[in-house]
């Protein structure tokens, strides 16, 4: 059960290991770009690919989608990046179902693990997989696999590497099911745990009057998508890379400095914010270099 490119790395992992994928589970089909042509997802496709069944229900609870559901007779499921599931699909399979998560559990429960991570300016993430209960990325974990962050990484770069990680886990934790090998840990009750909540536009306004590491871990955290901002002309000027520079500031944080040709800065409370690749309202995606070319600021 899955929907998203980093969904299809765990599939295909399963596929190449021999394991008997007798169904797919997947967003239904929608309507994008300008000719609003049907879009499948990322799974789908693959499936397709393979000869895999694929189901594509509307709603979960749906009669006819828990019967055909059933009819695969299945001994275990796998969620891997897709919805929240009712107790009767979870509880459904012998076995269980697992789920593979983008964060150290319990740290970074939610929707968008590995942006606020980022965010958050933390140095170490990784993935785990856990057996779903009713409160969402609470199960027993079963195995996990951490990963350093680099000072520049954005959330893209990790976001790849926990997809090839994370496969490898997948593949790992079902053997030891099927071996009943699997010894699961409770998470651990704690006060002082991070969440990680689905984003809002309203959350990737830069403030230029925060620190720039504060807003350089934002503007990696929030790479390539959904992106952080801010406002040039009264037009959005997203920022897709940036690099910090610590001389003093004698402008107004949110004030820029820019000599036309190579460099365009920000400042912040407590330095600069240099922008290296941005993307403004009404063009393409370009090196700061091609903007100002074009561009008088």
């Amino acid at each position: 059960m899955g929907t998203p490119d980093f969904a299809v790395a765990s599939l295909d992992a399963l596929v190449q290991a021999n394991f008997d994928v007798v169904a797919v589970v997947t967003a239904p089909d929608k309507p994008a770009g300008r000719g609003q042509k049907l879009n499948e997802s990322a799974v789908k496709k693959y499936a397709v690919e393979k000869g895999i069944p694929v189901l594509q229900p509307e709603k979960l609870k749906n009669p006819e989608f828990i019967e055909a559901l059933k009819s695969y007779q299945a001994d275990l499921q796998v969620v891997v990046a897709f919805r929240m599931l009712p107790e009767i699909v979870w509880q459904m399979p012998a076995k269980g179902t697992i789920n593979l998560h983008g964060s150290l559990l319990p740290q970074y429960r939610g929707a968008a693990p590995i942006n606020h991570v980022i965010i958050n300016g933390e140095k170490e993430s990784g993935v785990t997989t856990f057996f779903l209960k009713q409160e969402i990325d609470t199960g027993d974990i079963i195995m996990s696999e951490s990963v350093a962050i680099g000072d520049d990484e954005t959330a893209g770069e990790l976001h790849d590497k926990l997809m090839v990680i994370g496969a490898k886990l997948i593949v790992k934790t079902l053997h030891a099911i099927a071996e009943n090998k699997v010894t699961e840990q409770p998470q651990p009750q704690s006060d002082d745990l991070k969440h990680a909540p689905k984003i809002f536009k309203e959350d990737c306004k830069i403030d230029w009057n925060n620190s720039s590491q504060t807003i350089h871990n934002l503007i990696r955290g929030l790479s390539p998508y959904p992106t952080a901002f801010t406002l040039l002309n009264d037009k959005t000027l997203k920022i897709f890379k940036a690099e910090l520079e610590d001389k003093e500031s004698a402008i107004v944080a949110g004030g820029f400095l820019t000599d036309g040709k190579t460099f365009l800065k920000f400042a912040t409370k407590d330095g600069f914010i240099k922008l290296l690749d941005i993307q403004y309202e009404g063009k393409k995606r370009m090196l700061i270099e091609d903007f100002l070319r074009g561009m008088r600021l």
